[in-house]
């Protein structure tokens, strides 16, 4: 961790919402007019898309597990590294994966493959990663030792499920057999390596449908926001002095369930995560600032 060159992690499966919890972000760097470098998860697979499907054959000929989850399909050693890196010095090195042919429009390179690292900008005030590893464990490795705020994006499993289904069919043009091809594939991975990381985080955010998702892989839609409530779990509320009183107060039909947990209408998720995380970022740069005062 690092008061200097703070560093932000949202982590979740894919399909799991960390993207709505980045736009959350966005609107408050905007706001407190914070220039943050940003870490695109994806940016740390190991493989670009033609040479990770032959490795995916590779292990189911051979019977093992290995998905875009997996340790060995991701650069995690270079990630780690990267938090370390930018936590010590506020510098470091980005790309980006294409993922689709109007991104490789827009960025100039085929659709599957990465661009070139580069430096990131001087004088950004802290890093911004949005990914699927950014809490993870692995043989040595510990990329959240290096995070000042970990946040979780974790929607019960099978609404998570439609989001990637919609989202992979519609937005990405993937069939919806190979997406669900996909789910069972990684599932292992799923359970040993991106489940144990909502352990480690400081605040969850789980979304909970109160409509029928038992089939998710027949469902037409997306379950609205106003069709769910969405659980926040604080690890340790006194780290960040998470005023619950406050929220109750906010945001119209909350409840706790627990001493550290929240239940608020699926609507006003955005609303909740600028109220909890304004007053934690400004803190983190008003330490940020005394540091440089201090010529640290």
């Amino acid at each position: 961790m690092s008061k200097q060159h703070p560093i932000i992690v949202v982590t979740g499966s894919s399909g799991a919402g960390t993207t709505s919890v980045k736009c959350a972000f966005e609107h408050i760097f905007t706001r407190l007019k914070i220039k943050a470098a940003i870490v695109e998860g994806d940016s740390f697979h190991r493989y670009e898309r033609e040479e990770m499907h032959r490795q995916t054959l590779e292990h189911d000929e051979k019977g093992l597990p290995f998905s875009h989850f997996s340790a060995q399909a991701n650069l995690l050693k270079e990630l780690e590294d990267l938090f370390r890196q930018y936590g010590e010095t506020g510098t470091g090195s980005y790309r980006h994966y294409i993922h689709n042919e109007e991104e490789a429009k827009l960025k100039g390179y085929p659709s599957g493959t990465f661009t070139p690292w580069m430096p990131y900008p001087d004088n950004t005030d802290l890093m911004f990663y949005e990914g699927l590893h950014g809490a993870a464990t692995a043989e040595g490795i510990d990329i959240g030792r290096y995070v000042d705020m970990t946040i979780g994006a974790v929607p019960v499993i099978n609404l998570e499920w439609i989001q990637k289904l919609h989202r992979d069919t519609q937005e990405r043009g993937y069939r919806r057999d190979a997406v669900t091809d996909t789910i069972l594939r990684r599932m292992y991975d799923y359970v040993h390596m991106i489940t144990p990381q909502f352990s480690r985080t400081d605040i969850n955010f789980q979304r909970v449908p109160t409509v029928d998702t038992s089939n998710p892989f027949i469902a037409r839609d997306v379950p609205t926001p106003d069709e769910s409530f969405v659980i926040i779990r604080v690890n340790d509320p006194r780290k960040f002095d998470v005023d619950f009183p406050y929220l109750l107060a906010m945001i119209q039909h909350s409840f706790m369930s627990r001493r550290n947990t929240l239940v608020i209408p699926g609507g006003k998720m955005g609303l909740a995560m600028e109220i909890i995380f304004t007053p934690i970022i400004e803190k983190i740069m008003t330490a940020k600032k005394q540091l440089y005062r201090l010529g640290g």
